[in-house]
């Protein structure tokens, strides 16, 4: 089991940044890519952004991409959500998760460990 820990939410203007980051421990040997997830209330859990622990290809949702950032640090075992020019529908529920298979990555199912989540709320 892998363990993830979210931390760098609150609260935010719109057109600001925040920084996610994302602190994994355990068994991460093997962990194959790492991703963002939000749920809004009401809403489902939707793809952010994923990032593969190896060569670093990244991939994004339409609704962020240009705008948010996704990195790694390997020595670390950590994973970064820069978030900028932050609007009124990206305040959500940010989850980190890892998944070890090589294929997919932008679906919940393709991610076998998450964390609890931190709270992103940007306001008018």
């Amino acid at each position: 089991q892998v363990q993830l820990v979210e931390s760098g939410g609150g609260l935010v203007p719109a057109g600001e940044s925040l920084r996610l980051s994302c602190a994994a421990s355990g068994r991460t040997f093997g962990v194959y890519r790492m991703g963002w997830f939000r749920q809004a209330p009401g809403k489902e859990r939707e793809f952010v952004s994923t990032i593969t622990w190896g060569s670093g290809s990244t991939s994004y949702a339409d609704s962020v991409k240009g705008r948010f950032i996704i990195s790694r640090d390997n020595a670390k075992n950590a994973v970064y959500l820069q978030m900028n020019s932050l609007k009124l529908e990206d305040t959500a529920v940010y989850y980190c998760a890892a998944g070890w298979a090589v294929a997919g990555g932008t679906r919940v199912s393709d991610f076998d460990s998450w964390g609890q989540g931190t709270q992103v709320t940007v306001s008018s």
